[in-house]
């Protein structure tokens, strides 16, 4: 059973996610992201200029078969689609439920501060605990 977290009340998810990215690529984790094309197209560029100095080394699922299982950070759609090359940490971005997330080590859901955003948060959250899955929860504001 993988470890739950919710990391709540982001301000902006994307950006949250590149120093998110950042601290999981330097503590050697592999991890897979999921969200909507178009918010993972933003995250792809955003991961090449969110930072002068760093370089978080990522891929999108669906590239080269080699670059795919040498990136430390793969970006898909789907949390359970063919071709990706680990299951240790899963970020979900998205809106909606991952599909295949029982197979990671970890998953990790970042929700924003926008209402609609809160209230997939709410079901996802709650669909987990109907499953018996133990939630940690990270509020973001208590932090800033």
């Amino acid at each position: 059973m993988p470890e739950l977290a919710f990391h709540f009340n982001a301000p902006d998810k994307l950006v949250y996610a590149c120093r998110l990215l950042r601290k999981a690529v330097a503590a050697g984790a592999r991890v897979v992201v999921t969200a909507e094309a178009e918010a993972l197209a933003r995250l792809d560029t955003l991961l090449w200029t969110f930072s002068q100095t760093d370089f978080i080394p990522h891929a999108r699922l669906g590239a080269a078969a080699e670059v795919v299982a040498a990136s430390p950070v793969v970006l898909a759609e789907a949390a359970d689609a063919p071709g990706l090359p680990h299951h240790e940490v899963l970020v979900n971005l998205g809106p909606s439920w991952p599909e295949g997330f029982e197979q990671y080590r970890r998953v990790i859901e970042v929700v924003g501060q926008d209402e609609t955003d809160r209230q997939q948060a709410r079901a996802r959250w709650k669909r987990y605990s109907a499953l018996g899955h133990a939630i940690e929860k990270h509020d973001l504001n208590l932090h800033a």
